[in-house]
Order: structure tokens, then sequence, then C-alpha cells
């Protein structure tokens, strides 16, 4: 995703555009944001000026969103995992612009085809926000808006890794590109652990970059000794806070965590990086090369960054022949580095480094170049997927002859169908065969729920279209042979009946997926019956019906009997219900089926 993203960016005036207009609202709309529209594309650009939102220190920060949003973000926290937080004091910001923000949405609908929500500083993460809030509201109707696209700039973070959880979850990763100059602290101010003191001297410093964005030729050199002193404390802070939170394997839930693609950028060029643990490494890095001075400076020196993004994207340097790498991947990597301005320098005679910088410079370069092979590795969970769609069409083979088996069944002279005919045909050959293809299809879809379970595979995988439909039509071929093959060996005797003790896990699964994907079920009634089954439990239910219908017989007790009359009765309604939208599949109606025989013993039941 982060190469595409590269690449798109390079391509198109985009940043400069977002910049341009970032820097007009930091000029001129103190406070608030500028719409502008250039052609199909909507320009929102929130000012960096916005209020300290740190001011109020009586609230728990961050906070959890599903408790302060009323509801606004509900998409993002319904299948949370962990409590979602957020930056109390963004929240607040976002939401005393909320009533005019969704009248100016709600005005460019049916005007433009895409938006893009930009911001500097405080700013970026309001966009951040809107851009959230856009995608939760779009995802509830039908609009012509098509794509929705944030780009920040130096912007602070917003939540936890949750929220960074649940935007993988929805797809919405590739909706956010978040500039992040070198050295630029803001950034990575949430990063820290900040004490008491350090309050103040946040406020000043935010106080002070807004003057900057206000009055541009104001210069680094302007600040007084104090703000001078407030600055390097908090640098020191957040570098040291940054190295501890960017080597632990495991983050607090309270602890802000980088979402989307991060464009880092310095005078040599530029890298995109998406994997988040490889975004803080890079984060801490970067910094770690610089200085207090220099932390503000980058903050206002995007303007001089974006204008060279285009030209400097892994742009092709000249190796000299002895130093070309051996591999296409060592190139990339060789380029990467250069293009952070983090290579090893070998000291010249004429510009000596000290002992103590030249060490510092090599040991950031390796950890730089071990952060991007974490970048590499971050995307194997993609990799991963990619191979799993190969080894899905292997097994298309076995499916289909399962397919064919049905037909067969369907067709037969014996008209059992293709649950009762692989229920009591097991020992035959055809359906050994058919047997064994049923195992090696579980084995598959077992693989894919452990590898799931254990974050082998991406965070959105159970939403992609082609594994929720393969899935369900897995589900409605197989379950049938495997509740058949459950109730021939009797294991119903042993262990209790299919759907309570027998019923396989990926089952539970893939029901999940297909109620999860969004699509609300056809309310237009079937011209034909299905090809399967739509309920893949009904040969369970009616197995169930079989036993209580032969307990009614001989049941003695009054209530009981009763009980199992409502039982019987309740399941015919299902199955009528059933047939009468054309949701089963013709097997089930059968002359000889067990469904047909038990409607036959039913009614001369109730006779």
């Amino acid at each position: 995703m982060s190469e595409m993203l590269a690449t798109f960016l390079a391509s198109t005036p985009l940043l400069e555009e977002a910049w341009r207009l970032c820097s007009i609202a930091d000029t001129t709309f103190p406070g608030a944001y500028l719409v502008q529209q250039i052609g199909s594309v909507a320009y929102v650009a929130f000012s960096g000026r916005q209020a300290d939102p740190g001011s109020d220190q009586s609230r728990e920060n961050p906070a959890r969103l599903d408790a302060e949003d009323g509801g606004l973000f509900a998409p993002l926290y319904r299948e949370a995992e962990k409590p979602i937080r957020v930056h109390s004091g963004m929240l607040r910001l976002f939401l005393s612009m909320y009533q005019s923000l969704q009248i100016q949405f709600a005005s460019l609908i049916g005007k433009v085809k895409s938006v893009v929500i930009t911001g500097h500083s405080i700013g970026g993460t309001t966009a951040s926000l809107s851009a959230l809030w856009l995608l939760c509201y779009l995802q509830s109707m039908s609009s012509p808006i098509t794509s929705v696209l944030c780009i920040t700039f130096g912007s602070p973070l917003l939540g936890n890794e949750a929220l960074h959880r649940s935007i993988l979850r929805e797809r919405w990763g590739g909706n956010f590109c978040h500039v992040v100059s070198k050295h630029d602290i803001m950034p990575r101010l949430l990063f820290a652990d900040v004490v008491p003191n350090h309050i103040s001297k946040i406020h000043a410093l935010i106080s002070f970059s807004h003057h900057c964005m206000a009055a541009p030729h104001l210069v680094v050199a302007s600040l007084s000794s104090q703000l001078v002193d407030d600055v390097e404390d908090i640098f020191h802070c957040v570098l040291k806070d940054l190295e501890l939170l960017a080597q632990a394997e495991e983050p607090s839930e309270n602890v802000f965590w980088p979402f989307g693609s991060y464009v880092f950028c310095c005078q040599e060029g530029a890298i995109c990086l998406d994997y988040a643990a490889s975004v803080m490494k890079m984060m801490y890095l970067m910094l770690a090369t610089g200085s207090p001075s220099c932390s503000i400076e980058d903050h206002l020196k995007y303007g001089d960054y974006v204008g060279k993004v285009s030209k400097h994207f892994l742009r092709a340097r000249n190796f000299q022949e002895e130093d070309l790498p051996d591999s296409s991947y060592e190139a990339g990597v060789a380029l990467a580095l250069q293009s952070t301005e983090l290579v090893i320098k070998e000291p010249v005679e004429d510009l000596c480094l000290s002992v103590q910088n030249s060490n510092l410079t090599k040991e950031v370069a390796i950890r730089a170049k071990d952060c991007l092979q974490m970048a590499r590795d971050g995307n194997k969970p993609t990799l991963i997927a990619a191979n799993l769609a190969t080894k899905l069409s292997k097994i298309v083979p076995f499916r289909i002859e399962i397919e064919w088996y049905k037909f067969y069944c369907d067709e037969a002279d014996d008209q059992m169908g293709y649950y009762d005919s692989f229920k009591l045909k097991a020992r035959w050959k055809r359906e050994s065969r058919i047997n064994m293809n049923r195992y090696k299809l579980a084995v598959f879809w077992n693989s894919v729920i452990d590898m799931l379970e254990n974050k082998k595979l991406p965070h959105d995988f159970h939403r992609r279209g082609k594994w929720v439909n393969a899935s369900q039509f897995y589900k409605l071929l197989v379950e049938p042979l495997d509740i058949a093959d459950y109730y021939r060996a009797g294991k119903h005797r042993e262990r209790g009946h299919y759907i309570t003790h027998g019923r396989e896990r990926r089952y539970e699964f893939f029901d999940k997926w297909w109620r999860d994907r969004g699509i609300p079920e056809e309310e237009n009634k079937r011209s034909k019956f299905a090809n399967f089954t739509q309920d893949s439990c009904f040969w369970a239910k009616v197995e169930e019906a079989r036993e209580w219908l032969d307990n009614v017989r001989s049941e003695s007790d009054v209530k009981k009997r009763d009980l199992l009359w409502r039982k019987i009765d309740l399941f015919e309604q299902y199955a009528r219900k059933l047939i009468e939208n054309k949701e089963i599949s013709e097997d089930v109606l059968a002359k000889n089926s067990s469904f047909s025989r038990w409607m036959e013993d039913w009614k001369e039941l109730k006779s």
C-alpha cells in the first residue's frame, strides 16, 4: 500500500495543492478551515492555529471514543476487541466544529466525486478526525463521493493501537497520508510520557508555533532563552520515551499509535512507510540525528520539503559500479537510506567527525536498515494472503468434484438426494473419494482460521469479498456432508446433536463473516429453488426433528409430550418457510430424502 501511495503522490499535484491551502488556512483562518473546489475535487484545509487541545487537564486522556462521540464513529468501535481511545482535546476540537462540517459536507454531495481533507500541525489531527467521521458517514449511505483522502503535515498523533486496528479492519488505512519532516517534534510529541511540569512548556511551544504560522517571517532565532530551555527539555523527554516505545514489543492500550501511511521527508528525498512499528522506529531514528532547535524549524518548513517530494520519491541515484548492490531488495534499501539521509558517512580529512558522532551515525544507519527490513516483514500478512489465494485455486478441483457429486445424486434414480446418498453409501468407492475431498478442504479452511487467529493475515481479511464468498460457498456445499458423516457414525449418541456438540469452529467464523459483510439480504423471492440449501445446518435440524418424532410416540409424560409437539410444529413452520422462499435445494424434496420421509411420518402422526 505504501509503495502505491508514494507513486500516486509523486505523480500528482496533491501534496503541493494540499500544502498551499494549509498555508492559507494557517495565516488567514485561525481556529477554522477553508473549503475550495477544484474541478470534481473538494479540498478542506484546517488551520494549524487551533485552540490548544491540551488546555483542559481535568479530563481523562486519551479518552474512550464510544463514551465521548455520540455515536458519530460507531463503525470504528462496533467490532473493536479493546476500547478505542483518542486524544480528548483533539476530539473536543472536532466536535466543536462538527455542526458546521456536517452542513459543509452535505453541500458538497452531488457536486464533487473526491474529497481531500488536509491540515498542518493540530489542524492535521482535526483533519484526520473529520476524514474518519466522513468515512463512517458515507458507509451508511449511497453517495456520489467515491474517494476520501486525508493528508496531514506535522500533525500530532490521534489515538491508540485499537484505533489503528479498527482503521485497518475497515480498510481505510490507504485513506490517510501523514507527511512528517525529519526532525519535526510535533508528530512525535504524544509519544512522550508527559509529566505535570512539562505541560506549561508544551503550551508555550504550541503558542510559539502559532505565532510563526501567523507570521512566517519569524524564525527560531526569535525564541526567548526560557523557551529555548523548555524546548530542549521537551526534546530530550520525547527522544528518550520514543526510543523505549520503539523497542517495546507490546504497547499499552493507552499509548498513542500511528495509523495510515507516513511520508518521511528531508532535503535528500522521501520514503513512505505504513507498518506502524517501522513508523515509530523511523520517528525515533530521524529525531536522534537532530537537535532541539531544528525540531521546531522542521515543523515550519513543510513548504520547502513538499516541492521536492515529487522529484525525490526514491529517485534513482548514481551508484559507483563497485558499490552496486547485489539484489534489487538491497538496492531499494540503499536508495531508501539515502532518501532519509541516514546513510553511514565516512569521515574525511577536512571535515572529520568526532568518534562519538561517527559511532552514532553508524548505529543509526544500521538501525534504519533494520527498520526498513521490519517494514518489509510487516507486510508479510499481505503476502501470506496472496499465497493463500494461490492455494485456494489449487483446491478448486476438490470442490468441483463434490459439486459434480451433488448433481449426480440429485439426478439419481433412487431419489435420495445429496445428503442421504452420502450418509447411506459411505463405503462405496465414489463416496469414499468425495469423503477424501471433504477432508482436504477442511484442512485448508482450518489452516486459514488458524492463521487468522494468530494474526498472520491482514486485519481486514474476513471482510474481503473473495474470502467471504468462497467460505460461504464451501459451507453450503460441504457442511451437509459433515452432518451426514456425524450422524452416520452415531456421534450424536455419544456427544449430543451436531449443532451444539459437533459443529466445527470454522463454520461459526464463516457465519459471522457472512453476516458482517454489510450487504442486506435480498427481499425479492427466488423464481426457482437454490442450488444449495441456504441454511447449511438444515439437515442437522432434520435429524433432531426425527428424534423428537420418535420420542413423542413413546412419551407418557403430558408436559414433555406437549413440549415435543411444540418443537416439531416450530420445525415444520421453519421448513415450510424455507420451501416457500425457495431457499432449499431440490434434493431436500426428493421422494426418498430424510426430510420427505419425516414429513410423511409427521402427517401420519397428526392424522
